[in-house]
């Protein structure tokens, strides 16, 4: 399980996360809804470690993480797909999922056929460079290199922004199939309320870097969590 407890996180003077705490589960989704600019993102990335905290503590699999850097923490299993994607452009395809072999052991270093069962398209355009894919795909692509991987714990960071519907339904399909196997736990960061809701066990919604809503999903009342979400 990932605990996060009771963490503060500052840029310079800012405050960008108060008090927050959270848990997830293996073979649970756990979804961070809220507006733009209230931590979610910070969040994620004080997990993975771009960011240190200023208090608190971070915990995953039994051990304290709070400070271990990103690659010590992603050789204990933990993945990380930003907002934006952020594949590498002049790479192919092939060769974007190879940077997931980084944290492996020599031994297993290969993109097992599961991902290109997951990601169909990605197996037609291993050639091809990630630049000149879709958003959808690119989208797709990012996902598939944290899976490379072979994580334990999966952050997500709005996989669903400026992608078509098609590929949203697919990209939640994948998620629901990855929480269904009960080896991995993912925070998914999100904005869109009904995506959540299909997918998240459990639902923390975010205000002004602190956790206001934090419950299961079954016993959240839409109308009050759609009211902290609206722009």
């Amino acid at each position: 399980m990932l605990t996060v407890a009771n963490i503060d996180l500052y840029y310079s003077a800012a405050i960008a996360l108060k008090g927050v705490s959270l848990q997830a589960g293996l073979g649970e989704v756990t979804c961070l809804l809220g507006r733009n600019g209230v931590g979610k993102t910070s969040l994620l990335r004080a997990i993975i470690g771009h960011h240190p905290i200023r208090s608190g503590k971070i915990q995953w699999d039994g051990a304290d993480i709070t400070s271990l850097r990103p690659y010590e923490r992603a050789r204990r299993g933990i993945a990380y797909v930003p907002q934006g994607r952020e594949i590498f452009p002049l790479l192919t395809v092939q060769e974007n999922l190879e940077t997931g072999f980084a944290v492996l052991p020599r031994g297993k270093k290969q993109v097992l056929d599961e991902i290109y069962d997951l990601f169909p398209v990605l197996r037609s355009m291993l050639k091809r460079r990630g630049g000149d894919l879709s958003g959808g795909q690119q989208q797709q692509l990012a996902i598939a290199r944290a899976l490379v991987m072979k994580p334990r714990l999966l952050l997500l960071d709005e996989p669903t922004e400026g992608i078509q519907p098609s590929i949203i339904k697919d990209i939640g399909r994948v998620i629901a199939l990855l929480a269904a196997r009960g080896d991995m736990a993912i925070v998914l960061v999100e904005q869109y309320f009904d995506f959540a809701r299909e997918l998240a066990n459990r639902i923390a919604v975010m205000d002004r870097g602190e956790i206001i809503i934090n419950d299961l999903t079954e016993r959240l009342d839409p109308e009050i969590v759609r009211s902290h979400i609206a722009v």
